[in-house]
């Protein structure tokens, strides 16, 4: 009895030894193992490491059968006895989230009998041309229950899904909207796919099995695929995903009709999540579900009374809505659709009002359009957090339709100024009297609220509460995002009309964003400006609070572009001011001399800097390889005293090694900056070989050397021969 009811695979797991051992503790429980590369319907547990895009993974979540990671196996030979699966259960952690468990709806659903697969009612007609990619999307589908038809289908069979791979004007032409395979994937795992962030593989599952037997691949790209993910610190955009459906532009003929009716009464009668489990299952290219409907669900979802799965399936709800119909390439009653939804359904005065009342939610601001659930609800607050990334989202993919143009977009679809124009991002950030100026009032909002969540964040950090850091760090990145995309997708209007007005925009934005931070940390605003995504909001921004920040201390800085001439010119003098540092007299022993000499040696120093010579050698300086008790040469020493006569003559020697270093790593180029010797600096740069210009000692360079001792002509010098 015990070996039916624990059945088991193994996905993902290729070390032998590994696999070997839990083979056997299966066994050893009285437990069926089952091997080879494709799923089998008789198997009742799977065992992964992690979220897998196999065909075994795909298929026991359609099929609503145990997933678990290999301590569950492990653990239950230690106990004797087989345990819970719950605590096993495989997971992800997207971010800050709460675990997500990809496999517990449709197991749930499965065993509680309300479906018997998470494919339920679906005939598939499926036009996939390989023959090992056909047999493994198969045996997905039946998996989850079903059916599937081969092409070309009896003229009887009622096909209420077509999925090819390719996507083919051929497999357009059936009376059943058209998918990618992909559509399974979004249709098991809704906005979370994103987080999971995987394709199924174009290899067929035997050749997986096959190859490279003993590395565990799929882990080596989970790993390098969150480095880079942190490593940019935001998502990337897919941007083709949305390209992947059906033109909106050219609905189905026969798409399906889906009865709302009975929507409607269920919400009547307040049965919210069963109408949105309607709504989920018909939301098709072409075909949208009433806005009335969403916005009382959404009305719903904010009173704070929902169960979490409701907030989950919402957001599902909406990521369907923009990948099956994505307003940048729709009619205009499209942009008017989500318009109406994205907003507060009690305000209702547009996007901006309810993306500022998510942001002050998450930072517990109690200025909001309207009182909120109080205290602050941990569901509500990750609600409101993804709102304000799925917006962020559909804004990305306004801008990259502009930027990109008609390169990417299908064929026959065209991105004009006036649709762009008439975009979401232009409606919620600029009314028709202030398109002409980057500065409008949302977006002055926008970037006073981006300074108050910086200083949030960092306060949480320094306090370690650890969850409110990851809350406020994600907010931060989502605002940052937002600012960035809203800065490119107005620069992109206006650039190719009217330039000045550009840059006129971009200054006016850096000023604002540099005088309402004044008060901030420094630490704050380097970490701010480091992350903007934005390149050229990023120099503005860094620009415009460097000028203030000079401005606050009575120094004067050009208001030419940034250049090499403001840097040297402009720059250089406040940098001189502002950039004094206790590090040199750390580093040094005392604060203006790099000498380490006692005094019984300074004596001898001196007499052996004497530029004396002898009858048989008249060009070698006298005492040239002599060297003192800190290590440092006859050149170190007549840079030091500026003797520029000892300097040309030691470089016209051959062989001399104008970058030798003392003890403690200074070079002669060093102690000429550091003292303020500008002849011998000159002449030191004139030597070829030249100088190294980047030997550092404690990070303190020459350049570092002559901005510290005020030496500025030096400095000069340094930075227009470099």
């Amino acid at each position: 009895m015990a070996s039916s009811m624990y059945v088991f695979q193994i996905s993902g797991i290729k070390i032998r030894t590994k696999k070997r051992k839990l083979v056997h503790g299966i066994q050893q429980l009285g437990g069926k193992y089952i091997g080879g590369s494709v799923y089998q319907k008789g198997s009742t547990h799977l065992i992964v490491t992690q979220v897998l895009s196999s065909e075994k993974f795909l298929a026991a979540c359609a099929a609503g059968k145990w997933v678990v990671t290999p301590e569950y196996v492990l653990d239950s030979v230690k106990s004797g006895s087989w345990l819970a699966e719950g605590p096993y259960e495989v997971a992800i952690s997207p971010g800050s989230a709460a675990a997500f468990y990809p496999v517990r709806q449709w197991r749930e659903k499965v065993a509680s009998g309300s479906l018997v697969g998470a494919f339920q009612g679906w005939r598939v007609l499926l036009m996939v041309q390989e023959p090992g990619r056909r047999a493994m999307f198969k045996r997905i589908l039946k998996a989850g229950k079903a059916k599937v038809y081969r092409c070309p289908p009896s003229p009887h069979a009622t096909i209420t899904h077509v999925m090819a791979k390719p996507v083919t004007e051929n497999s357009k032409t059936h009376n059943a909207p058209c998918y990618p395979v992909t559509h399974i994937v979004q249709h098991l795992f809704g906005s979370h796919c994103v987080d999971m962030n995987f394709n199924i593989k174009d290899e067929p599952a035997e050749a997986q099995q096959a190859s490279f037997v003993g590395v565990d691949f799929s882990e080596l790209e989970t790993e390098l695929r969150e480095y880079v993910i942190k490593r940019e610190g935001r998502t990337r955009l897919v941007f083709l995903e949305f390209l992947g459906y059906h033109d909106p532009y050219r609905p189905h003929s026969q798409a399906a009709e889906a009865d709302f009716s009975n929507v409607g009464s269920m919400i009547e009668c307040g049965l919210f999540v069963e109408a949105l489990d309607s709504i989920r299952s018909t939301v098709f290219p072409g075909l949208l579900p009433p806005a009335p409907y969403l916005v009382s669900l959404l009305e719903y979802a904010l009173q704070g009374d929902a169960p979490s799965f409701f907030f989950r399936n919402f957001q599902q709800v909406l990521h369907s809505l923009l990948m099956t119909n994505p307003p940048w390439l729709a009619p205009s009653t499209v942009k008017k659709y989500f318009s109406q939804v994205l907003q507060c359904p009690q305000c209702k005065t547009g996007l901006w009002p309810f993306l500022e009342t998510a942001i002050r939610y998450c930072l517990s601001s109690e200025d909001t359009c309207h009182p909120l659930p109080g205290p602050t609800l941990p569901t509500l607050l990750r609600f409101y957090s993804d709102i304000l990334a799925f917006v962020l989202k559909l804004f990305q993919g306004e801008l990259h339709s502009v930027t990109t143009g008609d390169s990417l977009l299908p064929q026959g679809v065209r991105v004009s100024q006036a649709s762009a124009s008439g975009s979401l991002l232009y409606a919620t950030f600029w009314t028709v009297w202030e398109r002409t100026t980057l500065l409008s009032r949302a977006v002055k909002q926008l970037t006073q609220l981006l300074v108050q969540a910086s200083v949030w964040e960092q306060a949480a950090m320094e306090d370690h509460t650890e969850r409110d850091a990851r809350q406020k760090l994600r907010l931060v990145e989502n605002l940052l995002d937002l600012l960035s995309v809203m800065v490119e997708f107005w620069c992109q209007q206006h650039f190719k009309l009217n330039q000045n007005l550009v840059e006129k925009g971009l200054k006016d934005l850096a000023e604002h964003i540099a005088v309402i931070s004044q008060d901030v940390s420094p630490v704050v605003l380097v970490e701010l400006v480091v992350r903007i995504p934005s390149t050229r909001l990023k120099l503005v921004t860094a620009d415009a609070m460097f000028r203030n920040l000079c401005c606050r201390n009575g120094l004067t800085v050009g208001d030419e572009p940034l250049s090499l001439k403001k840097m040297v010119s402009s720059y250089l003098l406040a940098l001189g001011s502002l950039g004094e540092s206790p590090r040199r007299a750390d580093l040094r022993g005392e604060p203006i001399s790099h000498s380490w000499t006692s005094q019984g040696t300074g004596s001898g120093i001196q007499s052996s800097s004497v530029n004396e010579t002898s009858p048989g050698k008249e060009n070698i300086p006298r005492g040239l390889n002599r060297v003192n008790a800190a290590g440092e040469t006859l050149l170190h020493r007549a840079c030091k005293r500026n003797q520029v006569e000892t300097v040309l003559q030691i470089l016209a020697l051959p062989g001399t090694d104008v970058n030798v270093k003392d003890h403690a790593g200074w070079t002669p180029l060093h102690e000429a900056c550091n003292h303020g010797s500008a002849a011998c600096v000159e002449a030191l740069l004139r030597h070829r070989p030249a100088p190294h210009l980047h030997n550092q000692v404690g990070g303190v360079s020459p350049l570092h050397d002559a901005l510290l001792n005020g030496h500025m002509d030096i400095a000069k010098m340094l930075l227009e021969h470099a």
